[in-house]
């Protein structure tokens, strides 16, 4: 409880040190938001290509060419990685440790978004068919060749069988069939979906596993495939196609990756990339702690929030780094209710009784909505540098529906929606339902992102601005996801996705009802045959049509309708969408920052110039 409080205490003070400085800041913060760092200013990224060496298919840096050596470090905010194993990650810290280390057969052009190769040299799309020509006498970190062997064991076997999480063997069913892998030859293999499905190219960004090192863990099971290259694993038993492999992992300190002497791309001199020995990562308890590590020399790289952007405009003149502003972020921020009217093996129902009546009341939920102060959130935390989101898809995505127009935040409203319900006050002002129970429940969020715990302070007042009595309580992130995704006991959550602006099918986990990220109405094993509310079936159906559409328009069509569902239903009540600024140190060079990318896209082409 202390900790509670002294966070909250701390935000608090941070709060109201942002109103007494914004007005000397706005001018800089205006500057950013208004894209005088712009992206176009950017020299453009040189994209890679192909060559042959002595039989071996390569694909070559066109970047400048650089100096081998030196280490980067960047960070992770709480308690580091859950797994290292790429086919069970659920989090976003284990995700970007696992596409470190292996890399799929295809990318995404970090400029303009187009798919383009990586462990494939070239692919060819006919209607249902997807023709992959691999790369020809590249390797594994230990020296084995990667071969169609390895393409086809890794689809086949790990993710058409079901094995760790099933995210990408979820979004790639089409109609309730799954694609068919075949090997043409030992460097060339076709999929073919059962229909044209858009996403289907895309997702063959997935890594790809040495068959030779897996093979064993899948032949003992899915039960022992869960805990495999956990985070006890010893780093010599990793054999990755990324550029780095991992060389050391330090508990809640640091993790350390080595460059990997086999690695496919080169540089225009045809020497094997990274330019870097080393990619570390520490670990830091907070965001406050990892400024305070920047601004002391320990960290290469910050994603800074929008209330430290203008002091570190005003520092970057006399300092060793540069701000930049790569665009609106990728991922969205949300509330969420746990809407759930289910029980657990025990009889027990995971929401009481009481507040499954106000969640999965969509009058309550639009209620809440409209009591929160978008626009006060946006001034106050991001200082400016956001914009208020009300929909799934984020202000860059091409999908995004526009006739969703924004609105300001109406307590008069939210009474009126909630008198609709039968919720009443007392003489107290405090809120009430139909059967004389106390509005109150618990509100989440995960400890030490001071920008969620901010939101989550911000959230309890406007709340208790209606009468509900709102407990807030920051936990540590692994024991929230346990809340939300196993014993499914919570009430209300501040929480974050990451998403593509080129793809909606990527939330699919977390639209269809069925979807291991189906956060607000989660189903176990045991539950996926159980009931839908109406507007679950709907988004069911549009997520399946939208993939199946292949033109444009088409899929637009569906994805739009998507998106007013939520906007109307609430499950999800989106927050703002804020500016992308981060601080690099001005002595790596070939930096090539890209709205999709980020600053770090081409770390295998980074290097140090002091």
């Amino acid at each position: 409880m202390n900790r509670v409080i002294y966070f909250v205490l701390c935000i608090c003070v941070i709060l109201g040190f942002c109103k007494a400085c914004l007005k000397a800041d706005i001018q800089e913060v205006s500057d950013i938001k208004n894209h005088k760092i712009q992206q176009n200013l950017y020299p453009t990224y040189p994209i890679e290509k192909n060559v042959t060496i002595d039989n071996v298919d390569y694909l070559q840096s066109q970047a400048p060419i650089g100096k081998f050596g030196g280490t980067f470090v960047a960070s992770t905010i709480g308690e580091g990685p859950k797994t290292f194993n790429p086919f069970n990650s659920k989090d976003n810290i284990s995700s970007t440790m696992s596409e470190i280390m292996y890399d799929g057969l295809v990318s995404t052009n970090p400029v303009t978004g187009e798919t383009i190769p990586k462990l494939a040299k070239s692919f060819e799309v006919n209607d249902c068919e997807y023709t992959i020509h691999l790369r020809k006498g590249i390797k594994w970190s230990d020296g084995k060749p990667i071969t169609a062997d390895d393409v086809i064991f890794t689809w086949d076997k790990i993710i058409f069988g079901g094995y760790g999480n099933t995210s990408t063997r979820d979004s790639v069913i089409i109609d309730g069939e799954l694609p068919s892998v075949n090997k043409i030859d030992d460097y060339t293999v076709k999929f073919i979906t059962p229909k044209p499905f858009a996403p289907f190219l895309r997702m063959l960004s997935s890594p790809i596993a040495p068959k030779h090192i897996f093979e064993s863990a899948i032949n003992r099971g899915k039960e022992y495939f869960d805990g495999y290259l956990s985070t006890n694993t010893k780093p010599e038993e990793f054999v990755t196609s990324g550029a780095f492999k991992i060389k050391e992992y330090v508990p809640a300190q640091r993790v350390v990756f080595e460059r990997n002497p086999n690695y496919y791309i080169i540089n225009k001199e045809n020497k094997q990339l990274p330019y870097l020995d080393k990619l570390v990562y520490l670990i830091v308890g907070d965001i406050n702690n990892q400024v305070l590590k920047f601004e002391g020399g320990e960290l290469d790289e910050i994603s800074l929030q929008g209330a430290n952007v203008a002091r570190f405009k005003e520092m970057e003149k006399h300092s060793n780094f540069t701000v930049y502003n790569i665009g609106p972020d990728t991922g969205t921020m949300y509330i969420s209710m746990n809407m759930n009217n289910r029980k657990d093996e025990k009889g027990k129902y995971y929401v009481s009784p009481i507040k499954q009546m106000w969640f999965q009341d969509k009058n309550f939920r639009q209620a809440v909505d409209f009591a929160i102060d978008r626009e006060n959130m946006v001034f106050n935390i991001a200082n400016g540098l956001a914009e208020p989101l009300f929909t799934p898809e984020t202000l860059n995505s091409i999908f995004l529906n526009t006739n969703l127009k924004p609105y300001k935040k109406d307590l008069n409203k939210s009474k009126e929606l909630l008198k609709k319900s039968g919720f009443y006050w007392d003489k107290q002002g405090k809120l009430f339902d139909k059967n004389n129970n106390r509005v109150e429940f618990d509100l989440y969020t995960n400890a030490g992102n001071t920008e969620r715990e901010a939101i989550g302070v911000m959230v309890k007042q406007d709340l208790e601005d209606l009468g509900m009595k709102v407990n807030f309580k920051p936990i540590e992130f692994n024991s929230l996801v346990n809340k939300l995704m196993a014993t499914l006991d919570w009430d209300m959550v501040i929480m974050g996705f990451t998403g593509s602006p080129l793809e909606p099918n990527g939330g699919k986990n977390v639209w269809m009802s069925d979807g291991t990220l189906h956060i607000f109405n989660q189903r176990l094993e045991k539950d996926l045959n159980s009931e839908r509310y109406d507007f679950e079936k709907r988004l069911d159906y549009l997520y399946t049509q939208g993939a199946l559409a292949v033109k444009f328009a088409d899929r637009k069509k569906y994805y739009d309708e998507y998106q007013e569902i939520v906007y109307n239903e609430k499950p999800l009540i989106y927050i703002y969408s804020p500016i992308r600024i981060i601080a690099l140190r001005n002595k790596f060079k070939n930096i090539y920052p890209t709205s999709l990318g980020g600053v770090t896209h081409n770390i295998e082409e980074i290097f140090i110039e002091e």
